[in-house]
């Protein structure tokens, strides 16, 4: 009996992993093939132009890192643009979210106005930013006819990645919303009907009902933004015209990983090192954000 049994079991196996290999096949040669070359390509000096060559160079890529300047700075701004992007939009997804689901006139409007810039490509939206950035620009129209001193968006280092921020905060507000949207109505009536029971205010039952019980989706969407915003790219990229300025004021990690990949010859190990160290980082990142979130205790 146990001989069929058996035999039964690795039929089945060999059937169930035959039907996955198509997507087995795709993961392999699309996404773990490419992560260990990468890896690979990190201890090595690598020439890919000419006669292709890899010197191997041991942990060379990695403690180059900390003596390169413009690693530093990028590193810093991508941190900046984490620490602030990340918590405000999130705070804005969820205040949005709480004001279409309390029942207001003509939410169905505001649902397809709010998500709108989500729907917007990315270049696209860079490039009507710096139209509204721009020293003759929408924005600096407003503020001279409000008699409010106007600004160098692009221009000044002290501004161009705030201006940034700005743009990505508006355009990706909008889809976590609408997570916290389909979240916020799971939450039983009941709940808020006892809270009001016990004399709680509306903001009350916000922070004690509402705040509470949404909080692994928070911990989801405070994962997925931090995630994101490590790997900003293309609107810095557009801004600065891929040069990361003004004064490297708008290089971040990604950005400088592009730089040295395709426009700096033989630094393509480093490149990887670079990628590959900020890889840790977002891994680093995530894990120490679920362990605050304790989400778990939540179930």
């Amino acid at each position: 009996m146990n001989k069929p049994s058996s035999k039964k079991r690795i039929k089945d196996a060999g059937q169930g992993y035959l039907f996955m290999s198509p997507t087995l096949l795709v993961l392999a040669v699309f996404i773990i093939g490419p992560i260990l070359y990468a890896i690979f390509l990190s201890f090595h000096k690598v020439q890919l132009l000419g006669d292709m060559s890899f010197d191997f160079v041991a942990f060379d890529n990695f403690t180059r890192i900390l003596e390169d300047n413009r690693a530093i700075i990028a590193l810093k701004n991508t941190a900046k643009y984490v620490l602030i992007v990340v918590p405000t939009q999130t705070f804005l997804a969820l205040v949005l979210a709480a004001t279409l689901n309390a029942g207001l006139k003509g939410e169905k409007l505001f649902r397809i106005v709010y998500f709108l810039p989500t729907l917007t490509s990315s270049a696209v939206l860079t490039l009507i930013f710096m139209w509204m950035y721009n020293k003759e620009g929408l924005i600096n129209n407003i503020l001279d006819k409000v008699g409010l001193p106007t600004y160098n968006f692009l221009g000044d280092p002290d501004i161009a990645l705030n201006a940034i921020m700005l743009m990505n905060i508006w355009a990706t507000a909008p889809f976590f919303m609408v997570i916290y949207l389909a979240a916020l109505q799971d939450i039983p009536d009941s709940l808020y009907e006892a809270a009001e029971l016990d004399g709680a205010s509306a903001i009350q039952k916000f922070f004690y009902v509402t705040v509470p019980f949404l909080r692994p989706v928070t911990s989801f969407v405070v994962i997925m933004g931090v995630i994101g915003t490590f790997q900003l790219f293309d609107q810095s990229y557009i801004f600065s015209g891929g040069s990361g300025g003004p004064n490297n004021s708008t290089l971040t990690v990604v950005l400088l990983i592009y730089q040295y990949a395709f426009k700096s010859l033989g630094s393509m190990g480093y490149a990887a090192a670079l990628a590959f160290a900020l890889a840790l980082i977002i891994l680093v990142a995530t894990l120490i954000q679920r362990k605050f979130s304790k989400e778990e205790s939540l179930y």
